[in-house]
């Protein structure tokens, strides 16, 4: 079976393969689709790998994801989807991937939302983490539901990424900006550490981020700039007699810190 979506079903494959060459996805893992103007959802078949997917592949379901036409099975990470697509009327297009730095990142279960990259701030916000859920069931949905109202980027813990947007292409390259800044947070690491932008400087970002884009990211989407707050509140005497005590430990001579 042909499709002839003025090029969207191109668009699809076109990207199907380019995660493949990027390597963001192995074997038949990954999945990608995209709204219908008809309301319907055109997206990969089960178990095939991204890079042989071609027009002729595609599955058509509608929203309550009952398969409407191609010669192939739905994607088992469909639920997913389309739970996407019903609590974002402003989605049109659903990328998963696993590419190696941020599936790394979620399989350490570490977020990816500090003030770090001016492009993340002002496109994404922040790029939280949703609990392990086992894959191709409900508990997926259920653990991205918490942020799928506010982020257009989710870790998935132990699984891999999902990013969504106004058409396929901003969906992808959401994911490619995800991959990019998983892979500098960990050179930054090899190299020291990553430096946070200072809350000024996030204020200037997320200023060009609703002028210029129209997304205000300073809800629960919003970047961490890595100034917390001490989990136990010390009063004046306490903080003066911790200060005090690093300042004799600091002026001991190396012989005395050696008794």
């Amino acid at each position: 079976m042909t499709f002839n979506f003025a090029g969207t079903a191109e668009i699809l494959v076109a990207i199907c393969h380019r995660v493949a060459e990027k390597g963001f996805v192995t074997a038949t893992d990954g999945n990608v689709s995209v709204r219908l103007p008809n309301g319907n959802i055109l997206a990969t078949p089960t178990s095939m790998n991204k890079g042989f997917v071609t027009a002729d592949d595609l599955v058509e379901v509608n929203v309550d994801g009952s398969q409407l036409s191609g010669r192939r099975k739905p994607s088992s990470e469909m639920d997913m989807h389309l739970f996407i697509y019903k609590n974002r009327a402003d989605v049109n297009a659903v990328v998963h991937c696993h590419p190696p730095y941020a599936t790394g990142f979620a399989t350490a279960r570490i977020p990816l939302n500090e003030c770090l990259f001016p492009e993340v701030v002002v496109n994404l916000g922040a790029i939280p983490l949703a609990p392990y859920a086992t894959p191709s069931t409900a508990e997926v949905s259920d653990s991205i539901a918490p942020f799928v109202k506010n982020a257009d980027a989710i870790l998935l813990a132990n699984h891999g990424v999902v990013t969504y947007g106004k058409d396929l292409w901003d969906a992808y390259f959401k994911m490619e900006k995800v991959e990019h800044a998983a892979h500098s947070v960990f050179v930054a690491r090899m190299l020291g550490g990553e430096k946070p932008l200072s809350t000024e400087q996030v204020q200037l970002l997320r200023n060009i981020s609703v002028e210029s884009y129209g997304k205000d990211f300073s809800g629960k989407i919003a970047c961490d700039t890595g100034i917390a707050k001490p989990e136990v509140e010390l009063n004046e005497e306490e903080y003066k007699f911790i200060v005090d005590e690093v300042k004799k430990r600091l002026s001991r001579k190396p012989e005395e810190t050696k008794q």
